[in-house]
């Protein structure tokens, strides 16, 4: 099971990914493109702002595939930097026509607790390869099929599922690996509302990702995040209630959508 270990990085770490899960029109054309560039605002219980998070897109090649790179950083900002500082970054490397990720780097400092490793996936026989560079050490780990990491994840829901035929109440789940070990990460679908951002009313749909009740979550279902109902898909907000106040990510800036991004007046 996944350990969330402090609330700014639960958010960090759901405003750069799993916020960010959604389902896709029924055509099997890719909702992103290269240049993609969203920016959050994170605050907590409302007015506090606690931090920034970016996710940016570009095309590459790697072992001579074309893939997507997609590099994901979260820091605090404001009076919170002071009392728990956070420099996260994260990148994937995955497959542009399956969305199979190839490369996962997580180099990240939350208060102190410090992580710099990389994995590379070996679908074919099923591995997880880890280089952890604290500590200076190899190993491998099992996986099944169609894994996804904690980056190519959103991408890969966002080229997948269909919203034509998605009904309130349904649920998908996903295989996701993180750390040393594969979790199931689900999501239940609300429906569809109309929120104010800050670039306008904008029609979404609403999603609850399921998370694991404890020192952090008050309870399994205290997560909500509206996306964009358009063909990009992209987040616009995540709420987290907390066993102590809540936390939210809206998104405040964006480049190089693929699509028109769908305003209200």
């Amino acid at each position: 099971m996944l350990k969330i270990l402090s609330p700014m990085k639960t958010i960090l770490f759901l405003g750069l990914i799993l916020a960010n899960m959604s389902f896709l029109n029924a055509q099997q054309e890719s909702s992103f493109q290269h240049g993609e560039w969203l920016k959050f605002k994170l605050s907590y219980s409302g007015w506090m702002k606690a931090g920034n998070a970016t996710l940016e897109v570009s095309e590459t090649t790697y072992d001579n595939k074309p893939v997507y790179r997609v590099v994901a950083k979260g820091w605090t900002t404001g009076p919170i930097k002071w009392v728990f500082k956070v420099q996260d970054h994260y990148e994937s490397y995955f497959d542009k026509q399956t969305g199979a990720p190839y490369k996962f780097i997580r180099d990240i400092n939350e208060g102190g607790y410090v992580k710099n490793r990389s994995i590379e996936f070996d679908h074919i026989n099923q591995k997880a390869h880890i280089t952890d560079y604290i500590d200076n050490t190899k190993t491998s780990v099992d996986i099944g099929t169609n894994v996804q990491d904690l980056v190519s994840a959103y991408y890969y829901l966002r080229n997948k599922y269909q919203t034509e035929t998605i009904q309130v109440n349904d649920i998908v789940a996903l295989d996701m690996f993180f750390d040393n070990e594969t979790f199931k990460f689900k999501l239940k679908y609300l429906g569809r509302q109309t929120i104010q951002t800050a670039f306008g009313n904008i029609k979404c749909l609403k999603f609850r990702p399921y998370v694991m009740a404890g020192r952090v979550f008050s309870e399994e279902e205290s997560l909500t995040l509206w996306v964009s109902a358009d063909e990009n898909k992209i987040p616009l907000r995540i709420k987290a209630d907390l066993s102590v106040g809540s936390l939210r990510s809206d998104l405040i800036a964006q480049k190089g959508l693929k699509y028109p991004f769908e305003i209200q007046f």
